[in-house]
């Protein structure tokens, strides 16, 4: 698809606040010296969005101005800042979200993705990309290979979180994880487990659905959780499946019941990684962790894991176009966010078409 850029037309989707979004037509921006300007091709809808559209908020980030929303994307370069050098026009580009200070101690050190000063699309005040044209900063727009395509761009940024997350539990050949939470970010996390080397794993989750496309996905055991079992049966059922206590378990819902199954069930001096973004305060079973040696851990978002997910793909280790279950044009972007919003008609992934010239296969 040929970018088509008419000087005109930046139709976005603006969220005003709680069960308030618009779309609406802004100018055309201008890219500062060491950006890029990219016709914007395929948003999807995150669970974050879906809050800040609910709720007005998506845990301590609240929405108190309009803002575009969107974050998972893909673009191609329509121009280019005179300082850019690692990008050219007609370039296909996946859109790493954050961009940081690159100056302060974190940034320096390789935690940028903490930097205090981080401009992070669709995150209150900043906004998102869910629009026609959108300028970032070029270093932080990843060049595809030929083999992908602008689908798989834009789950480039929910599968970095599943890379973080793999990265972080210290994942390796021949270990055995327990996965909580079915939902898109519990299914990048399967994806990049199996992918760097995990043998078993179980996977939780309240919907057959989901449970579903985790079995297709390579999961080897799945535990639907639908009030029959008590919290230690299901501790019970997760070792006896992996046929021991998961050497790492990661935790893809925010959801305290499921936090609490991942720390009781992780084996001595296993890692407990915590994904999902839940409520502030929890009640957790830390003896647990503290005589078996245990280490909870926080991911938020990634850090230099776009270029890792990106070679899964190009590579064929990892395949993410079976989580795509709905497309949409930019122009039906409220019906998008219905079906995620519902989940009428199972979704997994929902897509948003921005380009003009896109045309449904």
């Amino acid at each position: 698809m040929a970018p088509v850029k008419n000087g005109k037309d930046n139709l976005s989707a603006v969220l005003y606040g709680k069960d308030d979004m618009k779309l609406e037509q802004r100018p055309i921006p201008v890219p500062r010296d060491n950006q890029v300007l990219l016709q914007m091709e395929v948003v999807g809808i995150c669970g974050s969005d879906v809050s800040y559209l609910a709720k007005g908020v998506c845990g301590p980030f609240v929405v108190k101005d309009p803002m575009v929303i969107g974050h998972e994307a893909s673009g191609t370069v329509v121009e280019c800042g005179k300082n850019v050098k690692n990008l050219q026009v007609g370039d296909r580009v996946a859109i790493e979200p954050g961009v940081p200070c690159r100056i302060c101690q974190l940034c320096k050190s390789g935690s940028y993705h903490l930097c205090q000063d981080l401009f992070f699309c669709a995150t209150p005040p900043d906004d998102g990309n869910l629009s026609r044209y959108y300028c970032h900063d070029a270093d932080f727009c990843w060049k595809l290979p030929d083999n992908m395509d602008m689908e798989e761009g834009a789950i480039m940024e929910p599968l970095s979180v599943g890379v973080h997350a793999c990265k972080r539990a210290n994942i390796k050949i021949g270990d055995v994880c327990l996965i909580t939470g079915a939902g898109p970010i519990g299914l990048v996390t399967l994806l990049a487990a199996k992918a760097m080397g995990a043998s078993k794993i179980v996977i939780t989750d309240i919907l057959d659905v989901k449970l579903k496309m985790a079995k297709q996905l390579g999961a080897d055991y799945t535990i639907k959780i639908d009030g029959s079992l008590t919290e230690d049966q299901i501790v019970s059922k997760v070792i006896e499946l992996l046929g021991q206590e998961p050497n790492a378990s990661m935790d893809c819902t925010g959801v305290e019941a499921c936090v609490r199954i991942c720390v009781k069930s992780t084996g001595l001096a296993g890692v407990v990684v915590l994904v999902g973004l839940g409520k502030l305060e929890m009640t957790l079973p830390l003896a647990n962790a503290l005589i078996k040696e245990v280490d909870v851990r926080g991911v938020f978002r990634y850090c230099n894991d776009y270029p890792t997910a990106i070679e899964m793909v190009r590579s064929g280790r990892i395949n993410v176009k079976p989580l795509v279950t709905h497309r949409y044009r930019i122009e039906d972007t409220l019906k998008a966010f219905h079906t995620a919003r519902t989940q009428e008609g199972d979704p997994i992934k929902v897509l948003i078409y921005c380009n003009p010239n896109w045309k449904p296969s």
